[in-house]
């Protein structure tokens, strides 16, 4: 079995699952099929913290699959833009996992993650599997991946 370290960017799969489907991503699903042939080593997911009881609950039943759920404060800027990336940390957290497993597996489509990708292939052998919705995942991401699974209904609640 090949070991694999998961990175899901929370917000957005929620934001790309709703604008592609109108549908919540199945994580349950998802943890199904990838743990059926692979040892999970590390599984995390990324979130934003907010006083909301939805977000608890939804929260509550990632860390019941299995992911250790990380969150960073939501952050309201007086000009009423908000902040909340987990760009750096996801980065931080695949770097420390590269050398310890065979694949990373990323839920994302964002394209920054790109050179991520290819610096854990070139300076650790590690191949990646990157999850997103097709249609708005980036194309130098699923370019930079070893492989690319488009998210459809068979991932979607």
């Amino acid at each position: 079995m090949k070991k694999i370290a998961i990175f899901v960017d929370v917000q957005n799969i929620y934001y790309t699952t709703r604008d592609g489907f109108s549908k919540q991503f199945n994580y349950r699903k998802l943890w199904q099929l990838l743990s059926e042939e692979n040892e999970i080593i590390l599984a995390n997911a990324y979130a934003i913290q907010r006083s909301d009881d939805q977000q608890h609950k939804f929260q509550k039943a990632l860390k019941h699959i299995g992911f250790n759920v990380k969150l960073k404060p939501f952050i309201q800027r007086s000009d009423g833009s908000a902040k909340g990336d987990w760009d750096v940390g996801i980065t931080i957290d695949v770097m420390e996992a590269a050398p310890e497993v065979d694949e990373v597996i990323l839920l994302s489509g964002d394209g920054d993650f790109d050179l991520l990708l290819r610096k854990i292939k070139s300076s650790y052998q590690v191949a990646s599997h990157v999850y997103g919705v097709q249609q708005l995942t980036a194309n130098s991401l699923i370019m930079a991946a070893d492989t690319f699974t488009a998210i459809d209904d068979n991932l979607l609640l």
